[in-house]
């Protein structure tokens, strides 16, 4: 099997509400770029990469030289081709390689006939149970609906998320405000589910001392873990010197070397892998085999997926024996998805692994052109820019705090 064309197209699908983080704002939408790799048996291999809201067909268009001729079951052989080490130090390309691996995993799992997750070693679970991953929202520009800025609205957002997809475990994803009212927030929610496992997550926008304040004040809760209270793997191991919960990272671990650092003189209790940070499903599998060996917790990170990487996850999750954690996902904020028979349905708060061969999900191409053209008509956003705070950039460790007492709509119209 040889690969013989490569085409990305970028969709844009919205969401039911803005979303806002410590360092900016999702725009109402997430801007995805769709990788379809074509091997010379008729055959195609899907990938997706995001991008910090804009597109990356530009970059997907630079590997056909890469690839053309290329046999997709040789993933270690184009590794060094696309994202040696040595040159990624001018350009790193370990999210476009990740993208291009899901597509052969893909076309390999398709030609032998087979799910992604057992050329992974073979499934150890059918099903992935997810946290409900709750974000500070805007109103919908359009209907004013989906607003979570109060403490009300976040109880009332876990509620409803609980009611609709089961979830049982519930992430706060918090740097937004100033950290006193977050803590409110927090234990607000920690009470009204008292059942339930919580976790939170500010972006490592903390001081240490900051962390360790908060860390301390939320010892007493049903906690997963306190997820990137700081930047940096020496911040954190200062945090958890004086913490007794555990602590996490999807932004300080994020590649072997950082690992390697964390287990020498440890810093982090759980790693959160990414698909696409990590370059691939196949990297994560080897980084949870490490972490098991050294008995580091492990968790699955999400970076604002469609379903093409929302099945590289599943797939992830099915084969690591460690996975001890729900999983995060953005998905049940979009309103829609690119994949025939519509998005995928959480049941008592998971998802199941698809069943059919390579990544088990096969593109709706009427909606891969409705969400192309709506891409056209909206173009890029900036991930790291709030629409209601122009010029604002927060600081690390940050001190400009948002109003929760700002109840404006923002203005998401093409920039």
């Amino acid at each position: 099997m040889k690969i013989t064309d490569i085409r990305a197209t970028t969709v844009t699908v919205p969401l039911e509400a803005p979303l806002r983080h410590a360092n900016g704002c999702h725009w109402g939408r997430f801007v995805r770029t769709i990788v379809e790799v074509e091997a010379d048996n008729g055959l195609i291999g899907l990938g997706e990469m995001g991008g910090g809201g804009e597109s990356s067909e530009a970059v997907f268009r630079g590997m056909r030289p890469y690839l053309l001729g290329h046999d997709p079951a040789r993933l270690e052989q184009l590794r060094f081709r696309i994202a040696n080490p040595t040159a990624s130090l001018y350009n790193n390309r370990t999210q476009v390689l990740a993208a291009l691996e899901f597509a052969c995993l893909d076309l390999m799992g398709q030609a032998w006939g087979v799910p992604v997750s057992e050329i992974l070693g073979g499934r150890l679970r059918d099903r992935v149970p997810f946290a409900s991953y709750c974000f500070c929202r805007y109103p919908n520009p359009n209907t004013g609906q989906g607003e979570v800025r109060t403490i009300d609205q976040w109880v009332a957002f876990v509620r409803d998320m609980k009611q609709r997809c089961g979830f049982t475990t519930h992430k706060v994803k918090a740097g937004v405000f100033h950290p006193d009212y977050e803590l409110e927030i927090y234990r607000a929610i920690a009470a009204q589910f008292p059942q339930d496992r919580v976790r939170f997550d500010p972006n490592a926008v903390w001081s240490t001392e900051q962390a360790i304040r908060f860390g301390r004040a939320i010892e007493d809760l049903n906690n997963d873990y306190l997820e990137d209270p700081v930047f940096g793997l020496n911040g954190m191991r200062l945090a958890r010197q004086r913490l007794r919960i555990p602590l996490a990272t999807n932004t300080v671990v994020v590649n072997f070397e950082q690992l390697a650092a964390n287990i020498l003189q440890p810093a982090v209790d759980v790693v959160l892998l990414d698909t696409t940070f990590w370059g691939g499903i196949r990297p994560c599998v080897k980084a949870a085999s490490i972490c098991e060996s050294f008995q580091l917790g492990v968790a699955i990170h999400s970076s604002g997926e469609l379903g093409i990487q929302l099945a590289t996850m599943l797939h992830l999750a099915a084969v690591i024996p460690n996975l001890t954690f729900a999983a995060d996902a953005h998905y049940h904020h979009l309103t829609d998805d690119i994949l025939e028979g519509g998005p995928m349905h959480y049941e008592q708060g998971a998802l199941a692994v698809p069943t059919g061969p390579g990544l088990g999900v096969r593109l709706d191409r009427e909606k891969l052109r409705k969400y192309a053209e709506l891409y056209r008509e909206l173009g890029d956003y900036p991930y790291d820019q709030d629409p209601l705070r122009p010029g604002w950039a927060a600081l690390v460790p940050n001190d400009r705090w948002a109003d929760p007492h700002d109840d404006r709509i923002p203005d998401l119209r093409r920039r």
